[in-house]
């Protein structure tokens, strides 16, 4: 689903997916991994998740900053994400969890936000991948 990428000063991650559904789905996961274990994760209530972005990187980057919004800004951990749509200029689809418990949810890293730095979001032989590199 995911990789962690080492960085001089930023860490980043190469998601995969068959389609785009699955690769941003996979993608949200790994952001939440590198801030949090989500191993523990329940999934007990849906939120609704949309963002805009003009072309596949755009997209990208504000559909996992939607999903940090969510970890720092209201406390949410999410283990599995439902995607209706995802195509430029529109994603939108349910994350799946709860309120993050330290205790059950241990931190690992602050990730400050979702940056453009050697981003790459490419569809090859019917396998869709991303390198995205995140602010901490």
């Amino acid at each position: 689903m995911f990789e962690i990428l080492e960085h001089t000063a930023d860490i980043g991650f190469r998601a995969w997916g068959e389609t785009p559904q699955q690769l941003f789905a996979h993608a949200a996961l790994a952001l939440e991994e590198i801030a949090c274990d989500i191993s523990r994760v329940e999934p007990r209530r849906a939120y609704p998740i949309a963002a805009r972005g003009e072309d596949w990187e755009s997209l990208l980057v504000a559909w996992l900053n939607e999903v940090l919004y969510y970890l720092d800004g209201q406390g949410v951990l999410m283990s599995r994400f439902d995607l209706e749509k995802v195509e430029p200029p529109e994603v939108s689809g349910e994350g799946w969890g709860e309120p993050r418990d330290p205790e059950r949810h241990p931190p690992k890293l602050v990730v400050k936000g979702v940056t453009y730095h050697q981003l790459k979001v490419e569809e090859k032989d019917g396998r869709w991948t991303a390198e995205v590199f995140l602010d901490i």
